[in-house]
């Protein structure tokens, strides 16, 4: 006769890991996080707190000393907020390619930033944990739409710059040709 109790809890070692992606923590330093995915949610948190400064700007130019000082304060912790939740983000992407947190200083050195928009992220999980899950469908658009609309903008702030200068020279050349 066996000794195992035939209604005892069946003992086998099933993978409940769920589908094997680590999980997305905007406001954490730990995990991965990918090339969509981090310009997505860099220039997202960026277009908004860019919105903030601005409607705070307003306020200052608007209101008095006290309420310039305030701004000015409101201001100044929007933007450290801002750098230290990109400093958080550029870390989970040096993550994602198997490199220290430590490379994310160069967020400091001009164009150097540029290198975590093409270094792709390792296959399966490294020494930092499981792969990012797959990008949504709103990350996608989100990750694509937003460095289009920033680079158009680009665009036409050197246009609004150009166009006058341009009607300018040609009105001074239109007067030289005049006085001739």
């Amino acid at each position: 006769m066996s000794t195992q109790n035939q209604y005892a809890t069946p003992q086998s070692n099933l993978d409940a890991g769920g589908d094997g992606y680590g999980e997305v923590k905007i406001f954490s330093a730990s995990g991965r996080l990918g090339r969509l995915r981090y310009l997505a949610y860099t220039f997202g948190i960026s277009l908004v707190g860019m919105i903030i400064i601005g409607v705070l700007s307003g306020g200052m130019a608007a209101g008095g000393t006290g309420i310039g000082f305030i701004s000015g304060l409101l201001i100044l912790i929007v933007y450290i907020v801002l750098l230290v939740i990109s400093f958080m983000l550029t870390i989970q992407r040096c993550h994602d390619f198997n490199a220290s947190g430590w490379l994310s200083l160069l967020l400091f050195v001009p164009l150097a930033p540029l290198i975590f928009w093409f270094v792709p992220g390792t296959e399966g999980s490294n020494n930092y944990g499981a792969p990012p899950p797959p990008n949504s469908t709103l990350v996608t658009i989100a990750g694509l739409l937003i460095p289009i609309l920033f680079i158009v903008s680009m665009f036409g702030v050197m246009a609004a710059i150009a166009i006058p200068a341009y009607n300018q020279y040609i009105q001074a050349a239109q007067q030289a040709s005049q006085g001739q």
